[in-house]
């Protein structure tokens, strides 16, 4: 079982259909919808308001939700699933699922509740709690062949947790790997 990212910056990228129909054929995928452009308005929002790190979160993930909406409504064969469990549950049945994230929304500020962390170590987050055989980050910009989470994170092609996230994930025998957005084939191979 895989967990893919779709980055929130592939939101108008042509090659996003043919993303969602391969992940719909492939089943027993778990997508995680990055923020994009819904989380840099909560940045712009947290910038301009001067809120915490807590309702900035929150405002992000609602971002993630929303381009959870979009991708389910371009590929309805994806289903919604609003928890950790249900997500488990489709993925169970032979389906696969479109995280909606509502279930990381906070009370109280945690590990996940900063700028450090993005829909990228989110989707580690995820991978480690399903048992997952394998985490695949797909992003619209080139990504060096062989780089480390590490350079990666130095680049600013992963968040800055992320490293954290794919040593816990090598631990639990997930294999991760982060891809650009026209490695469709060796992604789902």
């Amino acid at each position: 079982m895989r967990v893919v990212k779709l980055g929130g910056s592939l939101l108008r990228d042509p090659l996003l259909p043919a993303w969602l129909d391969r992940i719909a054929r492939t089943g027993r995928i778990a997508v995680v919808p990055g923020g994009g452009a819904f989380a840099n308005a909560a940045r712009a929002a947290q910038a301009h308001w001067r809120v915490d790190d807590l309702a900035a979160h929150n405002m992000a993930v609602l971002g993630m939700a929303q381009f959870a909406h979009l991708l389910h409504g371009l590929e309805p064969r994806l289903a919604l699933a609003d928890s950790v469990a249900s997500v488990d549950a489709r993925l169970a049945a032979g389906r696969a699922a479109i995280w909606l994230p509502l279930d990381l929304q906070r009370d109280a500020g945690d590990a996940l509740t900063n700028w450090d962390v993005t829909s990228d170590s989110l989707a580690a987050w995820l991978a480690l709690r399903l048992g997952a055989d394998e985490l695949v980050l797909v992003k619209s910009c080139p990504v060096p062949a062989d780089a480390t989470p590490a350079e990666l994170a130095a680049a600013g092609i992963v968040d800055r947790a992320f490293p954290a996230y794919a040593e816990q994930c090598a631990r639990a025998s997930i294999v991760c790997r982060v891809l650009d957005r026209a490695e469709l084939d060796r992604a789902l191979d």
